[in-house]
């Protein structure tokens, strides 16, 4: 999908829940090494710190990223995305050896309604290694967190 096609309707409410999507160039599986991820992990959490988002759940993939958040403070939600890529882009590429796109351009973001569950989402988010097959059981994952666990 172009990436002017997933702007179209992009909205960003302070306060709103978001799940978004980010992937790598290429599909690169950037992340089965430990340290990258740790590098993207303390880049969202560096957001959290700031008060940008409130981070609900996340999972990292072997070439993608899901984050269900709740955005707060001055930055919408673009923003958001693309300071998280443009620092962990920096920290990983230096770690890696390499230059160049880290992330591809696009994301994909669902806005959570109200009403929705936000507990059943973080499920959703945190059982992707499962549905993969990356794991049989969660606890088996390393790269996850959520706000009730």
């Amino acid at each position: 999908m172009p990436y002017d096609a997933l702007r179209k309707g992009r909205i960003s409410e302070t306060n709103r829940a978001y799940l978004v999507t980010t992937v790598t160039r290429h599909r690169h599986p950037v992340f089965t090494d430990l340290q990258a991820c740790r590098l993207l992990v303390g880049a969202m959490r560096g957001l959290h710190d700031c008060g940008a988002v409130a981070s609900i759940a996340w999972v990292v993939m072997p070439d993608h990223l899901h984050w269900l958040f709740q955005l707060r403070g001055e930055m919408n939600l673009g923003q958001v995305v693309a300071t998280l890529k443009g620092r962990s882009s920096r920290t990983i590429n230096r770690r890696l050896g390499r230059r160049g796109s880290l992330w591809q351009e696009a994301f994909h973001d669902r806005a959570i309604r109200k009403g929705e569950n936000l507990r059943e989402a973080a499920r959703y988010v945190i059982a992707n290694p499962l549905r993969a097959g990356l794991a049989e059981s969660i606890g088996d994952y390393p790269h996850w967190d959520a706000a009730w666990l």
